[in-house]
Order: structure tokens, then sequence, then C-alpha cells
């Protein structure tokens, strides 16, 4: 590939299209990092501006996942949950033959009014607050910011969620019923962008799902996971 070849096509052109040959050709994998800026900058003689436009272009296409203070990943494209079973997550990352961990940012007791009215719990009440990320792979995919009925979980808040994650400790005790769910396209806030090591401006897929004893919102980075389901 020429890509200084003035006659050809634009150089970030080339080099997008270098970038979906290594991929195409397996060369690199899904969620394996890619070489730096500098690095293509200088095996190809290019400037950071033009390396940058053509990452930056393919992470917006969906083809690469930029993870700051990390690197630039091309993009596992098998990140889905499904929208029709209450699954755990660290099931479906292992289910993908990947690794999940996760990080317990908060685990505290609360009587925050808002939280006890979506858990129908009464005023002045104490209800529970979780707030983890989730990785696949030491990427993180998932923040699950849980609101838990203390009266019905009385011991949630003693429980160790690096070793098991709330969804597997709570339908252990008592299957989830009569789910809701919302999903939506969110900006992330900044607390939101830092945990799950976002770039600016990047959207998050939010799905809050909620029964008669919880209430929980996750988000998710929209370059690194998408939602499916079927009947």
């Amino acid at each position: 590939m020429d890509i200084q070849n003035p006659t050809a096509e634009p150089a970030y052109q080339q080099l997008k299209a270098y970038v979906l040959s290594m991929i195409e050709s397996e060369q690199w994998r899904a969620g394996a990092m890619i070489p730096t800026e500098q690095d293509l900058c200088k095996e190809f003689a290019l400037s950071r501006m033009t390396v940058n436009r053509a990452l930056r272009e393919l992470v917006t296409e969906g083809v690469l996942t930029r993870v700051r203070g990390r690197g630039t990943f091309v993009t596992d494209r098998r990140h889905q949950s499904t929208l029709i079973e209450i699954r755990s997550i660290a099931d479906e990352i292992r289910g993908r033959g990947n690794v999940h961990s996760s990080k317990v940012l908060s685990l505290e007791r609360t009587k925050d009014p808002m939280a006890l009215q979506m858990l129908e719990m009464p005023p002045g009440s104490t209800a529970f607050h979780s707030l983890i990320v989730h990785f696949e792979n030491d990427v993180p995919v998932q923040l699950e910011d849980r609101h838990v009925n203390s009266l019905v979980f009385p011991d949630y808040i003693n429980q160790d969620f690096e070793a098991q994650t709330p969804n597997e400790y709570l339908t252990r005790l008592a299957p989830a019923q009569g789910a809701q769910y919302w999903v939506t396209a969110r900006v992330a806030t900044a607390a939101v962008r830092q945990a799950l090591m976002m770039e600016i401006g990047e959207p998050c897929l939010v799905l809050h799902r909620r029964t008669k004893a919880t209430d929980v919102v996750l988000w998710h980075p929209a370059s690194r996971y998408e939602f499916s389901g079927g009947f």
C-alpha cells in the first residue's frame, strides 16, 4: 500500500483501508489493541492529524474502540445482551469465552426519597445502593447503578460483589418477577464516563430495569455493546 502516492486516494482513507484489511484477515483480532497513533505515523510516514482522522472515523463507524488511558482496540461485535431474559453480566461474558471481573465503587445504605419511592418503601426507611463496574477482558463494558429494597434482601449490604454479581445473588434468593424495561441512548455524565473510560461525547446505551424489589440502571458504552433479543 503506497500511502504517500499523491495520485492515490487521500492518505487517511488508505490508512482506514489498511486497518480494515488487518481486521478482516484476522491479523488484528476482536478485542486486540492496535498500534498506537505514534507507531502508525512512523510506519507510514504520516502526520499525526492524518492518522488521528483515520482512527477517529473508524471509532465512529464502530470498527474500533478507544479506551482512555489504555489504547485503541478492535471492536468485538459479539458484545450483546438479551432483553428477553434477565441474565448475569458475568454469564454473558463467560458465554463469549471471555473473562469477567468487577470493581465495587460503592455499597451503602441510603434514605434517598426517590429511591424509596421507586422501590415502594415507606418514607424514612433505608434502602441499599451499589455502584459496580463490570469488565470484559479488563475492558469496562457496564456500569451497574442499583437500588435494593432492604426489607426484601436484608443481607445485600454484606455481600462481596467482586466475587459474585448482584444479579447472581438476587436471583438465587428470589427469581425476578414482573420486570419492566426502558432502553434509551444517553450522553454519559462525567462520573459515568470516568468509570467506563469513555471518550468525551461518546453516547451510552442505557437499560433501566425495575422489579418489585430492585431498581437498576445499566450504562454501556455504545461503541462496545449492543442489545439484542428475540421471541
